[in-house]
């Protein structure tokens, strides 16, 4: 039994993986891959797909499939962490929201990668120990945290790489086993946002770039 102990825990220093993560939008899809050697993380790369000038909706889903399907195959991550929708009135806002995460999500599954959904505000809570942290708090505490040198243009980046870090910090370790695995698998797993509509309302008028009118 001791034995076995050490052997484990040495495979769990030397492993080395990545996760990616995405922020899905219909104008800016953000996301960020780290790397996870042993107890070490390191940013890999992070950025956004570009959309807002795309008319057509139709064209701008096959435009998500083929950028996520290249980020994929030239990173190769172990694992695909999507922020989940939030849930409230404006239907038409969250259909097309909901499409730009299903394709994300269909690229992902055509690679063979496993996927996983996390409520905005168990994101939030991961990274800056609240729920309700603001976009610019969460990209300062991924900069700090990553030891990023450089600031990206959109927050849709960072927010893209807090979904990874929020992953990696409730990855299934012997530890977050024992305590309890909160990780949401494959479809349907978000969480509905405090204050229900209101938020979403809320989030629209703070980030009019997230919704196709």
């Amino acid at each position: 039994m001791p034995n076995f102990f050490i052997t484990f825990v040495i495979m769990e220093q030397t492993e080395t993986y990545r996760i990616m993560g995405i922020d899905p939008g219909t104008n800016y899809m953000g996301y960020g891959i780290i790397e996870v050697v042993g107890r070490e993380v390191r940013s890999v790369v992070m950025g956004d797909i570009d959309l807002h000038t795309m008319s057509d909706p139709y064209r701008k889903l096959r435009y998500i499939f083929d950028r996520v399907s290249r980020l994929i195959e030239d990173y190769n991550p172990r694992e695909v962490a999507l922020e989940s929708p939030f849930f409230g009135t404006n239907v038409q806002s969250m259909l097309k929201l909901g499409r730009a995460q299903g394709v994300a999500m269909a690229a992902a599954l055509t690679h063979d990668k496993e996927v996983f959904e996390y409520a905005p505000s168990r994101i939030k809570q991961a990274i800056a120990g609240s729920g309700s942290a603001s976009k610019e708090q969460v990209a300062s505490i991924i900069k700090r945290m990553l030891k990023l040198e450089y600031t990206p243009r959109r927050l849709d980046a960072t927010d893209g790489m807090a979904v990874a870090m929020c992953h990696y910090y409730t990855a299934r370790t012997p530890i977050n086993i024992a305590m309890g695995d909160k990780r949401v698998k494959g479809l349907g797993g978000g969480k509905k946002a405090a204050k229900g509509s209101s938020s979403w309302e809320a989030f629209i008028k703070q980030n009019p770039d997230r919704e196709v009118k």
